[in-house]
């Protein structure tokens, strides 16, 4: 198959394009022929060695977690899929070798849920790890209710843009830190747009002079550190972005991968409460460009790469 690897760490100069080993399907795992896989900031810090400390690196490493695409051959144990199942999912295991940017992927089915029928390909890719992350951290670890005020940094990004969504579906009130560029972006989300930067606690007691109930970061640095300082009493701190949010009597949070989880994210998007926003995609050949881009930190919602089908039958279905 073709697929995207790299043998050391490094920039995006390190990826390459070509041939590699056709996945093994294990017996809780289907064989998924990809479709669209998009690129969250891990991909690049996975990269980058960022995450070495915590996961082994086997390479080459096919990068990606994200994927959408059409199961061809469930494992030996599976019965929730057949092939020609479309699905999404957040493949990730616990170390890093076989990842989605690849013409196929071995997926256990604890990572994977039925693609949402109103959703493109590109969109659908890129929902699993951001409406994971927004939905687990709204729901596990801020406990968001009818009524709250929440503020999400970062609220025209990936995991930003569909936390708004999940917060206004549960009756919270949210405001969302964006550039001025993305503010009618962020109020069609439903959220109250303020600009980040220098000023922003001023900006957001402006709008909630008692304090925020919730804030969700997605920055740290500086701005969890203001974060923290416009909590309202019993006022909750959740990041996905820095560690120290701990020290600021915060929660520190990864997102794992839950059938069940992405099962009624799916469901959402049916019902049209939640959307994916895809700003950009990329060829397959070209997924070192789209790194580059996500490595910007400016991207409205998702970037996408593409895997490009031809209607040959697919042979793989009988191993």
């Amino acid at each position: 198959m073709k697929g995207i690897s790299y043998s050391r760490y490094g920039g995006p100069e390190v990826l390459e394009y070509g041939e590699l080993r056709d996945p093994k399907v294990g017996p809780d795992s289907v064989l998924v022929r990809v479709r669209a896989a998009a690129v969250n900031p891990v991909d690049w810090k996975c990269r980058e060695g960022y995450v070495d400390p915590v996961l082994d690196a086997v390479f080459p490493v096919v990068p990606g977690w994200d994927v959408s695409g059409v199961v061809v051959r469930p494992g030996a144990a599976v019965s929730e899929y057949t092939a020609g199942d479309e699905v999404v999912g957040y493949v990730r295991e616990d170390f890093l070798s076989r990842g989605t940017f690849a013409e196929y992927v071995a997926a256990p089915v604890r990572t994977l849920a039925r693609k949402p029928r109103n959703l493109t390909w590109e969109e659908a890719a890129g929902l699993p790890l951001a409406g994971l992350t927004a939905h687990q951290v709204l729901n596990r670890v801020l406990r968001v209710r009818r009524g709250e005020t929440v503020l999400v940094h970062a609220a025209a990004g990936g995991v930003g843009s569909i936390a708004v969504q999940l917060a206004r579906h549960v009756g919270a009130r949210v405001i969302g830190t964006a550039s001025e560029a993305n503010h009618d972006f962020v109020r069609a989300l439903g959220g109250e747009p303020v600009t980040y930067g220098q000023g922003l606690a001023e900006r957001v007691r402006g709008l909630a002079p008692e304090g925020v109930d919730a804030v969700f970061d997605t920055v740290g640095g500086d701005t969890l550190k203001v974060s923290a300082q416009l909590l309202a009493p019993d006022g909750r701190l959740a990041s996905i972005a820095d560690g120290e949010v701990v020290g600021y009597g915060g929660v520190y949070y990864f997102v794992r991968p839950d059938a069940e989880d992405l099962t009624r994210l799916a469901e959402l998007v049916e019902q049209g409460v939640v959307s994916v926003h895809v700003s950009a995609t990329f060829p397959l050949e070209r997924t070192a460009d789209a790194h580059r881009l996500s490595r910007q930190g400016r991207t409205r919602g998702k970037i996408v790469v593409t895997v490009p089908w031809d209607d040959a039958p697919d042979d793989r279905d009988t191993g």
